[in-house]
């Protein structure tokens, strides 16, 4: 008989201690019916791609799941491909907040940093 190997492959995306913290205070605020939050890549922006994260209620087949210390992270099947290898973070200061994407596959961006192309 063949022994089968399997390997774990590293996440897509890394988060940082920030994002899971995020994570982590948005689940504790979640909806009722809320399983965990995903980030996909919807198309909208002058450039063709934009991050979007939202409360998600349902597991989809294809989507790539992370355990984070604070609740479940998923991201889209769809998207994974333009998002291998990047850092998701969380920022806050004095004007604004919201996560940050350092992204390998983006080639560009517009000017008011809404959107990428990959």
């Amino acid at each position: 008989m063949t022994e089968t190997k399997t390997r774990t492959l590293p996440a897509a995306v890394t988060l940082t201690q920030r994002a899971e913290q995020r994570v982590a205070n948005l689940m504790a605020k979640a909806p009722d019916d809320a399983i965990g939050v995903k980030l996909s890549t919807p198309r909208r922006g002058c450039s063709g791609l934009a991050y979007s994260v939202d409360y998600i209620t349902e597991e989809v087949k294809f989507d790539e799941k992370i355990a984070t210390p604070g609740g479940v992270f998923y991201i889209d099947g769809a998207s994974v491909l333009y998002l291998v290898g990047s850092v998701m973070d969380w920022v806050e200061d004095d004007f604004t907040a919201g996560f940050t994407f350092e992204n390998p596959n983006a080639k560009g961006a517009c000017g008011c940093g809404e959107s990428f192309m990959v």
